[in-house]
């Protein structure tokens, strides 16, 4: 009996606790499993790999931006639960991971809770730390927490709020952190502080957190959000405030994207005037609105995101992985065979002139003594001709390497992130092992039955797309969808258009 790995367990649990929540994302993590199988075959994946790990099976929001810019406000309020401890100084120094808890009462867990379980975000991101910073993996305490939440809000989401970035603790960890949150995020809520809408104070986040974000393909899920807008209502100008936080941004190449004017009411400065109380609360509420909106339909977002990841690795696998090691097993062969020829027709070359020197033709006709050896077959005890027949099989398989290692370091000179590079290089390295054949035309563990597999995967990812459109679309009218993971059904689009900026 094959002993089961510790991912696959991690994995049994997760599907056991999503069968709660999302049966068909519980089916789905068994489709990704399927998955891992023929990546490991390939030797794509190592036995401790698998693709349900790489994303949050949960929706995921983050609150990211410089310190004292009311992220934790921000997120206290949503939630209704003064969970975030708030200051106008950087109060918190590590990335805070908010999930609920059944207890009314808030948990703090460290960091290496995150770190080990695949069900959370920012799982085994100890390894991506390391990779940059040596020695800082194993202080993942020191960049992480966990945080438990008996709101009700936050039922089937998980929320990151971010440490304030701050020109003295651009550690290289802490932004790489930042990109991987980025990644995984289903939403993404960028906070600046309108009492410093210039460039100058959010410099370096301006360089980050908003550069990198222009063209990417995902750039719909980063919600850009102007703080503590009521500083603006002492002297009436939220339009030329709005107006310096978008020249800050469009320094960087920002010329589009959905902005957002807020405050918080319990910590802002009252506003005495009444019309322009109605006014900066009426546009704060739009925008809020529409912000919640976008926080509430997540899950339905997530759903579908986690059933395009399955269907794009299944065809990657297909169209990038498998035609790769095809061309490298063909170039690797025919070099393999040109120096083999060329080697064999230099010793045939030796051989000729060897027995034209010893006297061994006769005319056309070859008389050498060994000959009579090779027709009565008593080479097969001869322990020269032995000897020469493994070196000849030695030399061949130095050949096989050489051509390999060299082939290997130039096919991986495209591969681009050093994880997809070292999956690569497994992969590879599984079909150039000296008991396979050069003459192999597929890549090792890529058979009929794989193929089938593979195939079985594509054909599952598009049921359960259907399957999610048959909970969420409702073109005959009757009324048969229906909400996942606890969400209400998709939103209309608020009014936050009318903003005071037009």
């Amino acid at each position: 009996m094959v002993k089961e790995s510790k991912v696959e367990r991690q994995l049994e649990r997760l599907q056991e606790h999503l069968k709660q929540e999302n049966p068909i994302l519980s089916e789905v993590v068994s489709s990704f499993r399927e998955l891992d199988r023929i990546c490991r075959k390939l030797g794509f994946f190592s036995p401790e790999e698998s693709h349900a790990t790489r994303t949050a099976w949960w929706p995921l929001i983050s609150v990211l931006g410089v310190y004292s810019s009311g992220k934790s406000t921000f997120i206290n309020h949503y939630l209704a639960y003064r969970l975030q401890a708030t200051g106008t100084q950087a109060v918190d120094d590590r990335f805070t991971v908010i999930c609920y808890g059944r207890d009314d009462d808030p948990r703090v867990l460290p960091g290496v809770a995150l770190d080990a379980d695949p069900r959370f975000p920012l799982y085994r991101i100890s390894r991506a730390i390391e990779s940059v910073a040596e020695g800082e993996g194993r202080r993942i305490d020191s960049y992480l927490q966990l945080k438990t939440c008996g709101s009700e809000r936050i039922k089937g989401k998980i929320f990151i709020d971010s440490p304030g970035f701050d020109a003295d603790a651009q550690r290289t960890s802490t932004l790489r952190i930042t990109d991987h949150i980025i990644d995984i995020s289903d939403l993404v809520l960028i906070f600046f502080d309108a009492r410093h809408p210039e460039t100058g104070s959010m410099q370096n986040t301006l360089e980050h957190l908003v550069r990198g974000t222009i063209h990417r393909t995902d750039s719909n899920k980063f919600l850009y959000i102007l703080n503590q807008i009521d500083t603006a209502a002492r002297e009436d100008n939220p339009e030329e405030v709005f107006s310096a936080w978008q020249r800050a941004l469009a320094q960087y190449g920002m010329t589009a994207g959905r902005y957002y004017t807020i405050y918080n009411e319990e910590a802002a400065i009252p506003i005495k005037e009444e019309k322009i109380r109605a006014r900066f609360e009426s546009k704060r509420d739009a925008d809020l609105r529409e912000i919640h909106s976008r926080i509430e339909q997540v899950g339905v977002e997530r759903a579908y995101r986690i059933v395009g990841m399955l269907e794009q690795a299944a065809r990657s696998l297909k169209q990038d992985l498998v035609p790769f090691l095809k061309e490298f097993m063909g170039s690797w062969r025919r070099r393999v065979l040109m120096i083999d020829g060329v080697m064999g027709g230099l010793i045939l070359i030796c051989f000729l002139l060897l027995t034209i020197w010893q006297g061994y033709w006769e005319g056309l006709h070859l008389r050498a003594p060994f000959l009579e050896t090779l027709v009565s077959k008593a080479y097969i005890r001869d322990p020269f001709l032995i000897v020469i027949v493994l070196l000849a099989l030695g030399v061949h398989q130095i050949v096989r390497r050489r051509v390999a290692l060299k082939l290997i370091s130039k096919s991986l000179k495209g591969i681009v992130g050093e994880n997809r590079r070292s999956h690569y290089l497994g992969a590879l390295e599984k079909n150039c092992r000296w008991t396979r054949s050069i003459f192999q035309v597929n890549p090792e563990g890529w058979g009929r039955r794989n193929r089938r597999r593979l195939e079985g995967v594509l054909d599952e990812a598009n049921t359960f797309m259907q399957r999610l459109n048959d909970m969420y679309t409702d073109p005959s009218g009757e009324g048969k969808g229906g909400p996942l993971m606890g969400e209400p059904p998709l939103p209309r689009d608020g009014e936050s258009d009318r903003a005071f900026h037009g």
